[in-house]
């Protein structure tokens, strides 16, 4: 049985979760925490629950993504994960974090990729690497198909989609990912967003107006 704590930090109210199954192995995706308080909440709830951190994935580098992997990775050293094509995006976050006025923030690089030809594994779970480019250029989210949950990132919202006008980003692209790659998964699918309340692929490929499948592009 997996279990998601799903936590919002920062002032861009980012979603970071924390997922584990009964073997108290976990993943923490997307570590936005960068006050101490929110990093006092994060790790308030890992150690009390004696998990085991066994990586860091980060579904892309936007500064709203990352602010927590140096506090993470120092705490629970586990490596960090992201998509090698996504590399640069996460080592500009320093050059542009201070205009954000985040100039506490502290780089930590990647000490593994991700790719859609290895699975990521944690205790007794096992989950799909889905390379899913258009918000960033080396986005990628995470499906557990026993589970029946996707992990999105900033590709797909309840009601919208990511943001295509940051670089590397792509409309055509975004809408690619979404249709060809999550839209192939099971409406059962529950999604969980890098912002927002979670919803299902049954609901957005009906109503979404960006992306729903009777919406012509």
């Amino acid at each position: 049985m997996l279990s998601i704590q799903p936590f919002t930090f920062n002032a861009f109210a980012e979603n970071t979760y924390v997922v584990f199954d009964d073997t108290r192995e976990a993943v923490i995706i997307d570590p936005g925490c960068y006050t101490r308080d929110e990093q006092k909440e994060l790790a308030s709830f890992i150690d009390p629950n004696n998990l085991h951190v066994k990586y860091i994935l980060n579904t892309h580098g936007h500064i709203d993504h990352v602010l927590g992997n140096d506090f993470v990775k120092d705490k629970y050293k586990a490596p960090l994960l992201i998509h090698p094509i996504e590399e640069p995006v996460l080592r500009s976050v320093k050059n542009y974090a201070p205009v954000y006025g985040m100039e506490g923030y502290k780089e930590a690089l990647p000490d593994g990729y991700l790719s859609e030809k290895e699975p990521v594994q944690f205790g007794h779970t096992r989950w799909q690497v889905l390379f899913l480019p258009g918000h960033s250029i080396g986005h990628v989210g995470f499906y557990d198909k026993q589970e029946k949950i996707v992990i999105a990132g900033d590709v797909l919202f309840a009601g919208s989609i990511g943001r295509t006008d940051l670089p590397g980003g792509d409309f055509d692209t975004l809408i690619q990912s979404i249709r060809q790659k999550l839209f192939s998964l099971p409406d059962e699918t529950v999604v969980f967003p890098g912002h927002g309340p979670t919803t299902t692929l049954g609901v957005e490929k009906i109503s979404n107006p960006y992306c729903a499948l009777n919406v012509i592009r």
